[in-house]
């Protein structure tokens, strides 16, 4: 140590207790002062370079766990690049497939949402007889059979008499009571909506076993409240009836209503945006989707919209609906209903599931986050359909068909051609539309031609 004095007395002083104990912690601490900033520094171009080679994650089959039952199916769909747009535009376009839900739609995710929130609210239990309502025009009616045939209830869809009849075959398939009525608009007590309504309203009356019960009971959901009304002596306003268990294990009728329920908005605010936002890494230039309830729109638009700012949020709208003039000109309003022209009822089409004249709880929700609109004819649809089981062994469905057909639409107008990735909806396979969408002597008898050339022109 004679040559190295300094050291020497450095080693003196570490090696008492206290001195060495204080030298200690001042490493310490300045090693962790510094490691996370460093760390986080590390990660940030990291990430930047993941997110700029972002690849399309492969379906991630559920191999490695066992789900609980039906429910456990939805939700968790893979995103599938469509080939051959995605190659003729230079951008990803990408298909949420919701038609590999269990109940064969998108609708799946809704239909549990609402359910499962009639459960927590009090509202439902299963195995008491009880009834759930709804008027839809398949798709919601097939998986609220679907979900209530599994958790315990039985279901009654009120349905019009034009759709397809694949879905009617599936809904008595599935064990559910239908009932078919002529198309009719919102104002008309008949229209399939307030037919619901009507007949859950009274489901403890009509009943000859729940006739007898002393407590008969109905519970509905509104936008923004429960409606309970009820024959026994609960007290409603001091939501008793909560705790009431005699109330509670009594059958009841439960009208759905997911036009204006929000559990509608809250299955895609809560499942199918961050789902969506998960597969692509954050990188989602645009959302496009069809709206029937609004349901899909607004909870994954919003819920995109509050990630990135500069998403763009677009819907595909078919003939006979007002909402394309809504989104442009702030009124809703179809050309077709012109004065002269208008007809009592909404216009007939081959497209099924999107498309409405009326304002509600979930189309309000959608709204501030919708950019643009398009809309789409019943030849694109078509032309659409057609063109992909051609090119890409896709069999959709008419909603799915015209949500692709929004999405080439956006492109071109955005004059993009540099790898952006346009997300959109696919609604429903084509099996539900065998007798419609994909017949084409029902096609050439309501004169809609089918031209491959619709989408090939536009692709150019």
């Amino acid at each position: 140590m004679g040559w190295f004095p300094e050291a020497e007395r450095w080693s003196t002083w570490l090696s008492r207790p206290v001195t060495r104990h204080i030298f200690y912690g001042v490493v310490i601490g300045f090693l962790l002062s510094h490691t996370p900033t460093s760390f986080t520094r590390y990660l940030k171009p990291r990430k930047r370079r993941e997110t700029e080679t972002f690849d399309s994650r492969p379906i991630e089959l559920r191999s490695d766990e066992i789900v609980s039952g039906v429910t456990g199916l939805i939700g968790n769909t893979p995103l599938v690049r469509i080939n051959s747009l995605s190659d003729a535009l230079g951008v990803e376009i990408l298909g949420k497939a919701e038609f590999l839900n269990p109940g064969g739609s998108v609708k799946d995710r809704v239909a549990l949402q609402m359910i499962e929130d009639a459960e927590r609210n009090g509202l439902l239990r299963p195995y008491t007889g009880s009834r759930i309502f709804e008027g839809t025009v398949g798709s919601t009616g097939i998986s609220i059979a679907t979900i209530a045939k599994a958790r315990g209830y039985d279901a009654t869809i009120i349905m019009p008499d034009d759709v397809a009849e694949e879905k009617v075959k599936a809904l008595l398939s599935l064990g559910a009571e239908i009932e078919r009525v002529r198309p009719a608009s919102i104002i008309d007590k008949k229209q399939y909506v307030n037919l619901a309504r009507q007949r859950a309203s009274r489901f403890a009356q009509d009943d000859p076993v729940n006739s007898s019960l002393p407590h008969n009971h109905t519970l509905y959901s509104t936008p923004s409240s429960v409606v309970v009304t009820t024959t026994s002596n609960v007290d409603l306003d001091q939501n008793n009836w909560q705790n009431d268990e005699d109330f509670l294990t009594k059958p009841r009728g439960y009208f759905a209503d997911q036009f204006e329920n929000r559990s509608n908005f809250d299955a895609h605010f809560k499942g199918t945006g961050p789902e969506i936002w998960r597969q692509t890494s954050g990188r989602v230039e645009a959302f496009v989707s069809g709206a029937g309830t609004g349901g899909t729109v607004a909870g994954t638009g919003q819920y995109l919209r509050s990630m990135n700012p500069e998403v763009i949020i677009a819907i595909s709208d078919p003939d006979g609906s007002g909402l394309y003039n809504k989104v442009k000109y702030g009124v809703m309003y179809d050309r077709r209903e012109a004065e002269g022209t208008k007809r009592r009822h909404q216009v007939d089409t081959v497209v099924e599931g999107i498309g409405i004249n009326r304002m509600t709880n979930n189309i309000e929700l959608a709204l501030p986050v919708i950019d643009d609109a398009f809309r789409i004819t019943d030849e694109e649809a078509v032309a659409m359909s057609r063109y992909l089981v051609k090119h890409d062994g896709l069999f959709l469905g008419s909603s799915s068909a015209c949500n692709l057909m929004a999405c080439v639409k956006l492109v071109k107008k955005k004059g993009w051609k540099e790898g952006q990735n346009v997300v959109t909806i696919l609604c429903d396979s084509g099996n539900r539309h065998y007798s419609k969408f994909w017949n084409d002597d029902y096609l050439r008898n309501a004169d809609i031609s089918i031209n491959l050339s619709l989408v090939e022109n536009i692709l150019q």
